[in-house]
């Protein structure tokens, strides 16, 4: 028999073995109730930065709010931490898939990010299933069978905290009053209800992510959804902690207003460095005067990226929240030990600065790196769990922010990585894959939004030039697409996938780098063309 929703709310996914554990009536009243209350105001804040692109198109330019300056200038500060998010110096990250899940839960990580979002392709399935294998974690329950080996959670397992997706998505298979969900809603409302009480409970929780949020107002969004969440359930307000990801650049003119706003949930700031180079180029892609240089270049060392950095460190020490430092993209390289050694070097020297710079932690993408990010950070912190105490004294402002250096060089061959990672990327995404491990590099949706986007850039740029004199020209990219597409397909048959969906995965890449206007998210039509 099918399962009964409540009224007024409709399921318009398959419903797989346990999807009902998830998909209760209960739970969906309660994700029904945060939907009425909310779903207005989310349409509005998205409104928001409609019009506050537009006036950035046409010239205008981030600044700190003058309506704010009393919370910058106030003696306040974040409410206390609980003990199990005191100690954060090597998170690892990661899609809500099951072994993924054991794996990363035993990996000697303080914390584990279960992600809903970047890493994770969101279609019905993996959505749901994913909230199937939380719920199997929290309650320590996980087990995942492959080639004869049983995976299970060890006795010591990581902090989790949970990532929903961001205000932009919906999640179209759920409909309340016929009108989409949030799916960064959804995500939350669905891990809380069910999941709650038990990581109270095990005094583990719970803790939340939020990402991709562009003001003050958008925190305050969350904020009160937490306040309304923890009240149908009858648990205190400020029970639920959530650190921010700082991924886009208008945020960064507001991170003590952010902070402020969440201030009875904050477990504070993160510098989400992928994310934040898209949103820079998305941002001033209009503006003649911007123009990025291969990705590659952009390193956390280049003066916008540095300065945004510190600016976060010294934002959260102010108001006694925790800094953590952004992920590199370096993985381990299995049968190259020259290879392997130059990525273990970057992810040694990216911790070291991230733990010199006053950061508490920081963020990687594969078990196998959490030994050495762990010992660089224990370098600088000792036997402190943290570095809170430690106070940056510069003043950054926007001529720190946005002096977009370095411009050059621009390559033919970062022109061909970023179509190559681009169409490898969205064929995995649309097989259901979000993370994916190209080049040496672990990709998620937040790498294939620069790729696309930098080639859009340098399209309409005039400084979008190659080091050889050649402007960078839609006739080069559409010239260029089938090269790589066959060394795609021929590194992923290579590997033993089927390569059905990188033709269609090359269509998209080609019309969303070469539109006349800007797709905002790649992940938008991608969504909707996945079923």
């Amino acid at each position: 028999m099918s399962p009964k929703f409540p009224r007024q709310i409709d399921i318009l996914g398959p419903m797989h073995p346990r999807f009902d554990e998830i998909l209760t009536s209960d739970a969906l009243d309660f994700v029904a109730k945060l939907h009425r209350a909310f779903e207005p105001r989310r349409h509005e804040l998205l409104k928001k930065r409609v019009e506050r692109q537009a006036r950035i198109d046409s010239g205008e330019m981030p600044g700190f709010l003058p309506e704010t300056w009393h919370i910058r200038d106030g003696t306040w500060t974040i409410a206390p931490l609980p003990k199990a998010l005191e100690c954060r110096r090597v998170e690892i990250t990661g899609p809500v898939e099951r072994k993924m899940i054991i794996n990363a839960f035993n990996s000697g990580a303080d914390s584990y990010m279960a992600d809903f979002e970047d890493s994770n392709s969101p279609n019905w399935f993996n959505q749901i299933q994913g909230q199937v294998n939380l719920k199997d974690a929290i309650r320590r329950t996980i087990t995942f069978e492959q080639n004869g080996k049983v995976y299970k959670l060890n006795d010591k397992i990581a902090t989790l905290q949970i990532r929903p997706r961001g205000w932009h998505l919906d999640e179209k298979h759920v409909l309340v009053d016929g009108q989409r969900v949030s799916g960064g809603l959804f995500d939350f409302a669905l891990a809380f209800f069910h999941n709650a009480k038990e990581q109270i409970d095990r005094n583990a929780g719970p803790f939340y992510y939020l990402p991709k949020m562009e003001s003050h107002l958008e925190a305050r969004l969350w904020n009160d959804i937490f306040r309304m969440a923890q009240d149908e359930l009858g648990i205190p307000r400020g029970t639920i902690k959530a650190t921010v990801l700082i991924e886009t650049i208008l945020a960064t003119f507001e991170l003590e207003e952010i902070l402020y706003e969440l201030r009875e949930h904050s477990a504070g700031l993160n510098a989400g460095r992928w994310d934040y180079i898209f949103s820079c180029i998305k941002k001033f892609k209009r503006n003649k005067e911007f123009c990025l240089a291969n990705r590659g270049a952009i390193t956390m060392e280049v003066p916008f990226m540095r300065s945004y950095a510190l600016a976060l460190v010294k934002a959260c020490h102010k108001r006694g929240a925790p800094a953590i430092g952004g992920m590199s993209a370096l993985i381990p390289i299995k049968n190259d030990p020259a290879a392997n050694e130059k990525a273990l070097a970057g992810i040694r020297h990216d911790k070291t600065r991230d733990a010199n710079d006053g950061f508490d932690g920081g963020w990687v993408a594969h078990p196998g790196l959490v030994s050495i990010a762990m010992e660089e950070f224990v370098k600088v912190l000792g036997d402190r769990p943290n570095q809170w105490q430690k106070q940056r004294s510069e003043n950054f402002g926007p001529k720190d922010w946005l002096d977009f250096r370095p411009e050059q060089p621009i390559t033919e061959a970062g022109l061909r990585n970023n179509i190559n990672v681009g169409i490898h990327y969205l064929g995995s995404w649309l097989d259901g894959n979000g993370c994916v491990p190209i080049h040496n590099l672990m990709e998620d949706a937040a790498t294939a939004e620069i790729s696309r986007s930098q080639v859009w850039q340098w399209v309409v740029s005039p400084k979008g030039k190659l080091d050889d004199g050649r402007k960078v020209t839609a006739e080069m990219v559409k010239a260029l697409i089938p090269e790589e597409l066959a060394k795609v397909k021929a590194e992923v048959a290579a590997g033993g996938s089927a390569t059905e969906t990188y033709d269609r995965a090359a269509k998209i890449f080609e019309d969303m780098s070469l539109a006349g206007e800007y797709p905002e998210f790649l992940t938008l039509p991608l969504y909707e063309a996945m079923e």
